[in-house]
């Protein structure tokens, strides 16, 4: 088999250090699928994360940072290029407190669920709505994650990371772009940290309402297979779940993925499934809800790497 370009790339010996070659992501997403990342670097530091983007750009490789795999679907090809991961020592959180409130300073790779089961452990409100999201801090904050009329935003003060000169820079909220869903950073930014603060509240009443979160969550969000979580932006008044019940593609199978019985939103692999029977699966739900419900769902996971055909994301078709 031959060698990819950015792999031959790679080569030296100051780059070669924690350098893995054909590293399957289907190990490094929640959905258990897709192909392998030409060059994989798991970094510790932010010197270190800033080198390999250096690296990266000088070569003219693609560079993609991979977090807890949680909103992703990889290509069965792969990801050509570079593929990064924050490794441990970005999970740890700092926390201090500042007047009316507590700050927290949670690394990219910090445990999203972990850190918001401490702040309502702690009496502390703005982040209980997320109980029970899961991944990373730093992909959370990139999809702007909400749930139950909460948002990540909400909460957050600033960020930090390396742009794509390999520089690390401070953004202050005032100058984060947060949508429904998503937040617009420079290209080639890299979150290597996000700043939060929350409030001291009456501790019984932030119990309350991460437990209404969990009990809503838990109805009906699947349980048992791999999955990305929530495949489709809520349309604006709507609800996607809703809409694929009603064209009736719940338990739809492609292969051995599947849409969830009991959430139309979410797609199950069942053991060995492949990128292309999940995106098949997209395609016939988006197609079935625009024909039968004049809806066009936008996706909330990131199809990534080497599809060898067009972009998922299209244009809604004009009528």
């Amino acid at each position: 088999m031959t060698e990819p370009a950015a792999a031959r790339a790679g080569r030296g010996p100051a780059d070669e250090r924690g350098l893995r070659r054909d590293e399957p992501l289907s190990r490094h997403t929640s959905m258990r699928v897709g192909g392998p990342a030409d060059l994989f670097f798991e970094v510790e530091t932010a010197d270190d994360l800033a080198r390999r983007v250096r690296f990266a750009r000088r070569r003219g490789l693609p560079l993609f940072v991979i977090g807890g795999g949680t909103n992703l679907v990889v290509s069965d090809r792969g990801v050509r290029g570079v593929v990064l991961k924050l490794g441990r020592s970005f999970a740890a959180t700092r926390w201090s407190e500042v007047p009316g409130a507590v700050r927290i300073e949670a690394g990219g790779a910090a445990n999203l669920k972990k850190l918001v089961l401490e702040t309502i452990g702690r009496g502390l409100g703005g982040l209980e709505f997320a109980e029970g999201i899961p991944g990373t801090v730093g992909g959370g904050i990139l999809m702007n994650a909400g749930a139950f009329g909460g948002e990540i935003s909400g909460a957050t003060v600033g960020i930090e990371g390396v742009d794509r000169d390999g520089e690390l820079v401070r953004i202050p909220r005032a100058d984060l772009a947060f949508s429904y869903r998503k937040l617009a950073l420079p290209a080639g930014f890299v979150v290597t940290a996000v700043i939060f603060e929350v409030s001291p509240g009456d501790p019984v009443a932030i119990a309350a309402r991460a437990a209404d979160a969990r009990s809503k969550r838990g109805k009906h969000q699947p349980v048992g297979f791999p999955n990305a979580g929530s495949i489709w932006k809520n349309p604006s008044g709507d609800f996607a779940g809703r809409l694929i019940q009603l064209v009736g593609l719940r338990g739809l199978r492609v292969g051995n993925a599947q849409v969830a019985p009991g959430h139309g939103n979410f797609i199950l692999n069942l053991g060995g499934a492949r990128a292309a029977e999940v995106r098949e699966l997209m395609e016939r739900i988006r197609d079935a809800v625009w024909r039968r419900r004049g809806v066009w769902l936008q996706p909330e996971v990131k199809l990534v790497g080497d599809w060898g055909r067009g972009s998922f994301t299209g244009a809604r078709p004009v009528v």
